[in-house]
């Protein structure tokens, strides 16, 4: 199975955090980079490029914390939104009572689609490979 790809740390992250939240009796809320394609919210909350969402059972209806995406229905003011965030959108998670929780990392990030066709360089060969980044450990307290 060499050839599988690697699939991201975010939604196991999300999904691990979140539990650990609600079983702590907090609020899990998460930061959403809102101006990346595919979200959708409503944008008059959005500020500063950044929507901050209560994804608490009792404030959500149908959550889904999939791997591709985080998706629910919520009440903003008196209107009722359906909520649809990319995974990669989602920078962090935290419990509002206390801020604890986690940042996502660019290594957290979904990895890239891979191209179509590989290419070739100018001699012939093929591309290099890119270079890994030295893994990290992130403290959470």
């Amino acid at each position: 199975m060499a050839d599988a790809p690697v699939r991201s740390r975010r939604p196991y992250l999300l999904r691990a955090m979140h539990e650990w939240i609600s079983d702590s009796d907090q609020t899990p809320h998460i930061v959403v980079d809102a101006s990346i394609q595919g979200v959708e919210v409503p944008r008059q909350y959005v500020q500063g490029g950044k929507i901050i969402l209560n994804v608490s059972n009792s404030a959500t209806s149908n959550l889904s914390l999939g791997n591709d995406m985080v998706r629910f229905r919520a009440r903003f003011g008196a209107v009722t939104h359906d909520v649809f965030v990319p995974i990669a959108a989602v920078l962090g998670i935290y419990a509002r009572e206390t801020g604890q929780g986690m940042i996502f990392s660019e290594a957290d990030a979904p990895p890239p689609q891979p191209p179509n066709a590989p290419t070739e360089t100018p001699s012939g060969s093929s591309p290099e490979q890119p270079k890994r980044a030295k893994p990290t450990l992130k403290v959470v307290k």
